[in-house]
């Protein structure tokens, strides 16, 4: 008889837990289903909060930048003058928009996937087609690697704190 109330105590407790588990939330991957669905039904794009924010590229996640490193911005600025100038001029619109408060305006996520992989956001994030729509020119795969792309971000912090600390830009 105590061995049957045992028993009955241990499955009591392992359908509780079961029910607790199933009751608040369960499988995260479930949860991050329906996560994404609730914020593309939130959204006229269809697209996740994540790709709003992020666009389409190799990063696929929320980078953690650290202080400015600034021989890699010195490296981003040699890249920038050979592969981006000749359509993108740092204070005016040119070909491109005026990239020294890019970061103002994208988030660093977003311009490292737009700079290696302008094909895939010109055609599926809002943003690049209204720039496309505005510019009337398709942004040229420059064919950066990660690093490049890293590097040219690095350069960008460093305009965008000389532009909050509002000291004569470079340039």
């Amino acid at each position: 008889m105590n061995n049957l109330k045992t028993h009955i105590t241990v499955i009591a407790i392992i359908s509780f837990f079961i029910v607790l588990q199933t009751g608040c939330g369960g499988d995260s991957k479930e949860s991050n289903s329906s996560n994404e669905t609730q914020s593309m039904m939130n959204n006229s794009s269809g697209l996740t909060e994540w790709e709003l924010e992020s666009g389409f590229g190799p990063v696929k996640k929320k980078l953690n930048l650290g202080p400015i490193d600034p021989t890699m911005a010195a490296e981003g600025e040699k890249i920038f003058e050979s592969k981006c100038a000749s359509c993108h001029k740092l204070d005016e619109r040119y070909t491109g928009p005026a990239q020294r408060n890019v970061l103002q305006r994208v988030t660093p996520e977003f311009f490292m996937n737009t700079v290696l992989n302008p094909d895939e956001n010109l055609e599926k994030h809002p943003h690049s087609k209204e720039m496309l729509a505005q510019y009337m020119t398709k942004m040229t795969n420059q064919n950066v690697t990660l690093k490049d792309a890293r590097a040219l971000l690095e350069y960008f912090r460093v305009l965008d704190e000389e532009l909050k600390n509002n000291t004569t830009p470079k340039k």
